[in-house]
């Protein structure tokens, strides 16, 4: 049984099995999982990514897509759900920061990142005040083991979710690193 008092951070690479890992570790924690799915659909081909992920959820599995304004969305899915959920599963923090990026490309940086911690801060007060015996998985890709980005909106990115998953680490209660499928404690 997991502990319902976890906020935890899954980071690894692109294919290292965070999402699988995080969805076992939801479903370990009961049948009503909120899972909030941040991607959109921009092509074709995202479009039948997100059809597939969408049918592989259990049955039981509510989904909230919120590729910005997570809070608020997920207090939106409580007041409708019949009861809490078991756990929370953002996936993932990859993507809203893409989303907060570009939404915010001719702002200064320090705004897109304040945009982006404003928004995990909302999730994680939300979480605390009306589901603090609820477990918070959080997803996330760790973009800081391969080459800098050649053009600036790459290089910004980067720092942006880098600085994100740093703030998630240090509030998190476990912190796991995928490599292969395989999860590392961290934290």
């Amino acid at each position: 049984m997991a502990d319902k008092r976890l906020t935890t951070l899954i980071l690894g690479g692109a294919r290292s099995g965070k999402s699988t890992h995080a969805e076992k570790l939801a479903a370990a924690c009961g049948e009503r999982v909120l899972y909030i799915a941040t991607a959109e659909a921009g092509d074709a081909e995202m479009a039948q990514r997100i059809a597939a992920h969408r049918a592989a959820r259990p049955a039981g599995w509510h989904t909230v897509e919120a590729p910005r304004g997570v809070a608020a969305a997920v207090a939106r899915a409580l007041a409708e759900l019949p009861s809490l959920p078991d756990a929370l599963l953002l996936d993932c923090v990859t993507l809203l920061a893409s989303n907060i990026l570009l939404a915010t490309e001719s702002a200064p940086p320090a705004e897109s990142e304040s945009a982006l911690l404003t928004e995990l801060d909302a999730l994680l007060a939300l979480r605390r005040e009306k589901l603090s015996h609820t477990p918070l998985i959080l997803v996330s890709n760790e973009v800081g083991l391969g080459i800098v980005p050649a053009y600036p909106l790459g290089r910004r990115y980067q720092d942006l979710l880098g600085r994100a998953n740093q703030h998630l680490a240090r509030v998190a209660d476990r912190v796991l690193f995928m490599v292969a499928g395989l999860p590392m404690v961290i934290k």
